[in-house]
């Protein structure tokens, strides 16, 4: 599909960003050619909330929200599954062991829930694109949809692209609390290390839930 904003795409090329530890990110980029990884360099390791993730509980008891099955972005062409993912026994938080499949991190709240949902998902391998390949391309307004194990459906808006270098990963803003229902997509971008074959820089699409 060809990407619907090429000059908001190329105005990001410039800022290259990672985060802290290592995981998810995305070009910031189009490039000529597909970059060709493996798939460990798609999403390497993240880096596991050191806080809350959620916000203090309300007095009453909150509704329980079932678990996420899929995720689509229409506008990115992304339509996958969602395994889910838990932390490594060094404490960071696993990544799929696909780049085709997106997953969600079963630490964070359920999306729809109060607090910060995450989905991690890769951004390519020696195969081509991953799940994440044109996450970059998302600006604020953009649709995305987390369908869950009852069968409802949870729609979220992008509110900001962000880009960071992974040795100043945010840590507080990507999992902090939040009182509202937000979303948080994670891959890998920017420059590409060939001496270490990882990505430098992160990517995280924030989003609140509309629906």
């Amino acid at each position: 599909m060809p990407a619907r904003r090429p000059a908001a795409a190329l105005a990001l090329a410039a800022g290259l960003a990672v985060i802290a530890g290592g995981t998810a990110g995305l070009l910031l980029t189009r490039h000529s050619t597909l970059a060709m990884r493996p798939a460990a360099a798609g999403v390497a390791a993240l880096p596991a909330p050191t806080g809350p993730i959620v916000a203090p509980p309300p007095s009453a008891a909150p509704k329980p929200v079932p678990a996420p099955v899929s995720l689509t972005i229409p506008l990115i062409g992304v339509r996958t599954q969602l395994i889910t993912l838990g932390l490594t026994s060094a404490g960071e938080l696993q990544v799929p062991s696909s780049t085709a499949v997106a997953g969600w991190y079963t630490g964070s709240p359920r999306p729809g829930a109060v607090g910060s949902a995450i989905i991690v998902g890769h951004i390519d391998s020696y195969n081509g694109p991953g799940v994440f390949y044109r996450l970059i391309e998302l600006t604020r307004g953009d649709k995305i949809y987390v369908e869950r194990a009852d069968g409802t459906l949870v729609e979220f808006r992008v509110t900001s692209v962000q880009i960071y270098l992974k040795d100043r990963f945010p840590t507080e803003d990507v999992y902090g609390p939040v009182p509202d229902a937000e979303l948080r997509l994670i891959t890998c971008g920017g420059a590409f290390d060939k001496a270490t074959g990882h990505y430098l820089s992160n990517i995280v699409v924030y989003a609140t839930e509309v629906s």
